[in-house]
């Protein structure tokens, strides 16, 4: 494990977080997880998806 998740948890044992931050963290856990499960089982939507980048479209060099 990481030397500095202990550190972190060690500071977070000694003076917690307030619980207004608790339920940021995890309304945002929350709101990805449902993402998530929307696109596991509805699918990713067209109009969402870019087209991949063509290169060199425009670009003339000399021989």
């Amino acid at each position: 494990m990481n030397p500095r998740w202990m550190v972190r948890m060690a500071r977070w044992s000694r003076r917690p977080p307030s619980w207004g931050r608790v339920k940021l963290v995890f309304g945002i856990v929350a709101a990805a997880l449902l993402l998530v499960a929307v696109e596991r089982w509805i699918g990713w939507p067209d109009w969402a998806t870019l087209e991949p980048a063509r290169r060199g479209i425009g670009i003339k060099t000399s021989p």
